[in-house]
Parts: C-alpha cells; sequence; structure tokens
C-alpha cells in the first residue's frame, strides 16, 4: 500500500530547552518510493533525548521530538520498497540516512558518514528539513534505515536495543570482546547491564565497576563474574594491570588516570557515555603501558540488524519500565537522579 499525501501524525514536543513536553502535531512526508510508513507502538527514552532537549550539547532545533529508538510496525510502504511488506514489525535507531556513497557508508558504516549522517531528531535533512524522532504515533523513514524485529523480541523491549543495544554491542565486537578477554564495564546503568549481557553472550570475562555494591545482585544475574565498588580505593590496587578491555558507560567525568592503570599493555579503555566536560589524563598513563583511549558511536544499519538477531538468539533484553506519553517530564528528571531499572520505554499508544 502506498499513499501520495502527507501524514497527520501526534508527537510530544519540547518548545525550548526550557520547555515541558506538550502534545502537538505535525506532518509526515509523502512517501518516496523507497520510503516506509511506520506506525510507532514503543520509543525509548535514551540520555541523549536529554541532552538534546534540555540544550546540553549545543543549540538545538526547536520545537524538539526526541526519540531514537523506535519499534512498530509498517503501515504504508514506497512503490520501490523491497526489503518490508505492511505488518513487518521493524525499527528504527539513531539516524534516518546518510550519503550512500562515501566509504564509509559503502562498508555498513553508516554512523562515520564523510557528509554527515542525518540523525533521527534534532537534525536536518539532505534537503534541508528539520528530523522529528519516535516521541510520535508515525514516522516515515528510507527502508536502508529500517531494521527487522525478530519475533523472539517484543517490540517494547526491542526499543532501547536500537540504540543502547548496538551502542554497547558494536564496540565489545570492535575490540574483539570474546573468549580468553577480560572486559570490564563501568557503569550499571542503562547502557552498563546490556553491556554485560553482551559481553557474557560473547564469551569474555565481565567485571562491573560501579560507584556502590547496591547492584551487585542485578549484575550477577546479567551475566557478571566479578563486581567492584569504585568508591573502595583499594578496588584500583587489586585490579591493576588486569583488563584488556574496559567499556565505560557513564555520562560522568572519571579520574581517567585511575581507570587506565587497570588496564593490561595494549589494552584499551573505550567510551561511549559522553560527560559534557573534557576529561584529562596523563599521557604517561597511555606510555608506559602502550595503552589507548577510544571512542565508539552506534554501528551502522547491518551491524544493528545483527546485534537485534545475537540478542534475540541469546535471550538479551533490557530491562524496562514503560511509561505513558504524561510522565515523559517526570521520567527525564527520574533519569538524572538514576532512578530507572534500566531504561524507560513510552508506550505511544497513550500519545
Amino acid at each position: 500500500m502506498c499513499q501520495n499525501h502527507t501524514t497527520t501524525t501526534k508527537v510530544l514536543s519540547v518548545a525550548s530547552a526550557t520547555a515541558p513536553f506538550e502534545r502537538t502535531t505535525l506532518e509526515r512526508r509523502v512517501l518516496r518510493p523507497h520510503d516506509l510508513l511506520i506506525d510507532i507502538q514503543f520509543s525509548g527514552i535514551c540520555h541523549s533525548d536529554i541532552h538534546s532537549a534540555f540544550g546540553e550539547w549545543g543549540e538545538g532545533i526547536f520545537p524538539m521530538v526526541p526519540g531514537h529508538e523506535i519499534a512498530g510496525v509498517v503501515a504504508a510502504v514506497g512503490s520501490e520498497v523491497t526489503k518490508f511488506a505492511v505488518g513487518d514489525r521493524v525499527g528504527v535507531g539513531c539516524f534516518v540516512d546518510s550519503c550512500g556513497e562515501c566509504e564509509y557508508c559503502l562498508s555498513g558504516e553508516e554512523q562515520y558518514c564523510t557528509k554527515g549522517v542525518v540523525s533521527t531528531y534534532n537534525a536536518l535533512d539532505y534537503d534541508g528539513n528539520p528530523t522529528y524522532g519516535g516521541y510520535s504515533q508515525k514516522i516515515v523513514v528510507t527502508e536502508g534505515f529500517v531494521v527487522r524485529i525478530p519475533d523472539a523480541l517484543s517490540l517494547d523491549v526491542a526499543s532501547p536495543l536500537l540504540c543502547a543495544g548496538i551502542t554497547t554491542y558494536s564496540p565489545l565486537k570492535h575490540w574483539n570482546a570474546g573468549p580468553g578477554k577480560k572486559v570490564a564495564i563501568v557503569g550499571m546503568g542503562g547502557l552498563g547491564h546490556l553491556a554485560i549481557q553482551f559481553a557474557h553472550a560473547l564469551g569474555a570475562e565481565v567485571t562491573v565497576l560501579s560507584r556502590s555494591l547496591n547492584k551487585k545482585d542485578e549484575a550477577l544475574s546479567f551475566g557478571a563474574d566479578h563486581y567492584f565498588a569504585t568508591s573502595d580505593p583499594a578496588t584500583f590496587t587489586e585490579l591493576a594491570g588486569r583488563f584488556d578491555l574496559i567499556l565505560n558507560t557513564v555520562s560522568a567525568n572519571l579520574d581517567v588516570d585511575a581507570y587506565l592503570s587497570l588496564l593490561r599493555i595494549d589494552g584499551t579503555l573505550v567510551n561511549v557515555g559522553a560527560p559534557a566536560e573534557p576529561d584529562k589524563y596523563h599521557v604517561f598513563s597511555l606510555i608506559m603501558g602502550r595503552r589507548s583511549i577510544a571512542g565508539s558511536l552506534v554501528g551502522g544499519i547491518r551491524e544493528t540488524q545483527e546485534m537485534l538477531d545475537f540478542a534475540a538468539e541469546h535471550g538479551i533484553a533490557p530491562q524496562i519500565e514503560v511509561i505513558s506519553a504524561d510522565q515523559v517530564d517526570e521520567a527525564y528528571q527520574r533519569v538524572l537522579k538514576s532512578d530507572v531499572r534500566y531504561r524507560f520505554v513510552i508506550d505511544v499508544s497513550t500519545l
């Protein structure tokens, strides 16, 4: 089923960085030949939604409709769509377009597109139009940036995998987390609790480094082999030189030198959390152990599909709290207080 008119959809939007969410409407574009119209059923809340809506990552495009953890069902297809049909269960993650021609797009790493990947919200598409995200009943996305959600994953659970899942899976795969590797996960939040599950399923020995021992039992239930409190100075002495890979999932600044001391020779500290202020470290923390500091974005479309299939195969799922559209402002404040186990997901039917 194709359609040649715009689609009006209800959305949750913020008018400015200091405004609360309100119900409004917008028009989704006419379906192009390779477009899908998706009825959104669930949209996860990511900490980057909060950074963007609060204007913490530079001036935002307002009004803003956040949301890049989108799970729903195909409602209509463009005339040349071949990958999907009406009724398919699908997801949309952090970006909705790229140039398709640069070396990174051609290698399946569209997130690093040299022209600039088009983010799902708070961005301008290549025609200069603002993008609006998943806090919405409907969205139009070209089929090349849509993934298929396996039947083994419910749509509400699949939603956070489209950002939090791929954000942790991609670096674990890239830095070869697997049998014989000792991996530490810093932080036991929305990203961290998924990183534990993926690292465990990949076969690594997994250690969680968190501020306190409060979440130890949960971490072990997710597949962690060890758990240490970073508030205890003895932790850094005991674990010195132990890890091949440390995946930092927190958005706060760390004592980088202290964490680098936990790496083996040739070990790598990979950041996926993004604090607002710069980190500091001494270069000798790198030189003396041939250690590296790295960062990782989300994965490309191909790897995102691989991650979803892997999660379905291994029973990996985020722990979620489903909320209504009326609870989003409250949910943002609870995320800032770390008062969620471990991801909020909006039931879009409540819009």
